[in-house]
């Protein structure tokens, strides 16, 4: 449990992780790596899973009873129909909880969650990843100076060879709806989707401050793209979130040029490309976790941020998918 590191003044917690499939499993690596932390234990309805996850990052499997019990920080890594049930037990028992996305599977049930932890002094962080991508950090600084008048993000892949209980939007759009209300800070005035499929789903977005938003999330790729590019006044920004890069489009003045003794147009595109500090997101989303637990400070990824996406993303499944969400009790 919570001890101070008496070489760094910093408090030292015990984390655990519910669920290690293979988002579980990679916070779980990285909770082991970090300092000033220990990973107390995982646990997963897959013993056999959970036992191979402990093995390799030298921990216990326990049950979830169990860890509960032993830890100061939990990632929850279930499936999102658990994500309720299991955010209650920890927040209830006093356990600071990062929560996968999305935050859960309906916005009424988020909300007596988001009462919950605020009533019991809890921290509770969402895992929307993308915030912490460096190239996102780069966006920050660019965007505040821009006008900007459209953007545009693209989060494809080829067909999983794994079985996801989320559909297309709840699964990867997700990431993206937050991005776009992260780097725009306006609200929506308006929304449209469209669906080739039900694994290839096309959003269009228009927002108060003037700009419009254009998201696609596809299973059905054969090329696994993660990008983002925004058309401003000034310029063209486009970022690559796997290669973790930032360009910076710019018209430089045309000019006419003698060559030979012909004269040519020329009307060159100046790129500029700002220095990245690139580095592992979930190291940083997890880092950034502890940090508001251990300073008693807002998460960068609150609650609240986690249910403005759901409740456009059930905008954007009910119109593109015909997916109205019931509500649970």
């Amino acid at each position: 449990m919570t001890r101070e590191n008496g070489a760094t003044g910093e408090q030292s917690l015990d984390a655990g992780v519910i669920g290690v499939g293979s988002m579980g499993a990679h916070h779980a690596r990285v909770y082991s790596e970090l300092p000033n932390v220990t990973l107390a234990a995982v646990a997963d309805v897959d013993r056999e899973q959970a036992g191979a996850v402990a093995s390799r990052y030298g921990t216990r499997s326990l049950t979830t009873d169990d860890l509960v019990d032993r830890v100061d920080v939990a990632t929850i890594a279930v499936p999102t129909a658990n994500h309720y049930d299991v955010a209650r037990e920890c927040i209830d028992r006093g356990v600071d909880v990062l929560v996968e996305k999305p935050l859960v599977d309906d916005v009424e049930r988020g909300h007596r969650l988001a009462r919950r932890a605020r009533e019991a002094g809890v921290t509770l962080q969402v895992g929307h990843i993308e915030r912490f991508n460096p190239a996102v950090r780069a966006l920050e600084d660019i965007l505040p100076d821009l006008d900007v008048v459209a953007v545009d993000v693209q989060r494809l892949g080829p067909p999983l060879d794994r079985d996801v209980s989320d559909s297309v939007v709840y699964d990867l759009m997700v990431h993206d709806i937050d991005l776009l209300f992260h780097l725009l800070d306006s609200d929506i005035d308006s929304l449209t989707a469209t669906a080739a499929n039900d694994q290839h789903v096309s959003a269009q977005l228009s927002f108060a401050d003037g700009s419009i938003g254009e998201l696609t999330a596809s299973r059905l790729t054969q090329q696994k793209v993660r990008t983002l590019a925004v058309t401003a006044m000034e310029c063209r920004v486009t970022a690559d979130f796997i290669n973790q890069s930032v360009e910076i489009h710019r018209q430089s003045l045309p000019e006419y040029v003698e060559q030979n003794g012909d004269v040519r147009y020329r009307h060159e595109s100046v790129v500029e490309r700002p220095v990245v500090d690139t580095g592992n997101p979930l190291k940083r989303e997890l880092q950034s976790f502890l940090d508001a637990v251990r300073d008693g400070t807002t998460p960068a990824v609150t609650a609240e941020d986690g249910l403005r996406v759901i409740e456009v993303a059930d905008r954007i499944e009910s119109e593109a998918l015909g997916l109205p969400r019931e509500v649970s009790q």
